[in-house]
């Protein structure tokens, strides 16, 4: 049988699309595999079933943590290698931002790592000048 990848974004939940190409199998079958009851909008974690992820209303779409997909093909449905690839995201905005200041936050290090050596000379030399008696 075919070693089943599920990707996902770092971080991210996978959709009924990814999973049906993930697993292999009609979109139907997904449905038929996943713990969901109409009574219940989250019913305990069921380990026969593809559980999804925590959802706030009944017309929320299903999203799936990829390594629930992962023990779902291994244990459910008996295939030996499943293989989790997490890709990293896009950088964002706030990504960018926080990697300039994280350079400059480097660079003010390295500013005072560099003039920590100068420090003390300086200090030995004004405790010179304050032992001298004033004019």
């Amino acid at each position: 049988m075919e070693t089943p990848i599920v990707s996902a974004q770092s971080d991210a939940l996978v959709g009924i699309d990814d999973v049906q190409k993930s697993l292999n199998r009609s979109r139907a079958s997904v449905y038929r595999y996943t713990n969901t009851d109409p009574r219940n909008l989250n019913p305990p974690f069921n380990p026969r079933k593809l559980n999804p992820e925590y959802r706030s209303d009944q017309k929320d779409p299903l999203y799936f943590h990829p390594n629930e997909v992962a023990r779902f093909a291994k244990d459910v449905l008996r295939i030996k290698e499943v293989t989790v690839e997490v890709l990293n995201s896009p950088s964002t905005a706030t990504q960018q931002m926080l990697g300039a200041i994280l350079e400059e936050l480097r660079g003010i290090r390295a500013h005072l790592e560099g003039s920590g050596d100068e420090a003390p000379s300086d200090l030995a030399a004004r405790r010179d000048r304050q032992d001298r008696p004033a004019a």
